[in-house]
């Protein structure tokens, strides 16, 4: 997996890494557990101070995407299943909603959006 940052871009460069390594994920282009690069070795590879990578992996690991190791080094956790249904339909409904609510101020018809969800659907692995 290689991560690109835009340093041109307003998005700071620890979001822009959480961001990447979220859909790398959702896409199954990272899979649980998997091996990300140690701090140093990231940090050196996109020539930014190791301390935003470890501001990335922090915030992912509190989000529980992401599990240190002691001596090991950082890995995709295993997908968290135990959130409360309740809790897991709230934030997706959070995302929804500025979506939809984007799009519509974009001029999209409720049919261009579902065709277009149903086509990204299929760029993402789903679990079973």
């Amino acid at each position: 997996m290689t991560f690109q940052i835009n340093t041109a871009s307003r998005t700071p460069i620890y979001q822009q890494l959480t961001a990447q390594i979220r859909s790398a994920i959702a896409r199954g282009e990272l899979s649980a557990e998997e091996q990300l690069p140690s701090v140093r070795q990231l940090s050196n590879e996109l020539v930014v101070n190791p301390n935003t990578i470890a501001r990335a992996y922090t915030e992912l690991e509190r989000e529980g995407i992401l599990t240190t190791r002691q001596g090991l080094g950082v890995f995709v956790a295993p997908p968290r299943r135990e959130l409360m249904k309740k809790v897991r339909d709230a934030r997706v409904q959070e995302h929804l909603n500025r979506l939809l609510t984007e799009a519509v101020h974009l001029g999209y018809s409720a049919d261009e959006v579902v065709a277009m969800v149903k086509r990204t659907l299929e760029e993402f692995q789903w679990p079973k």
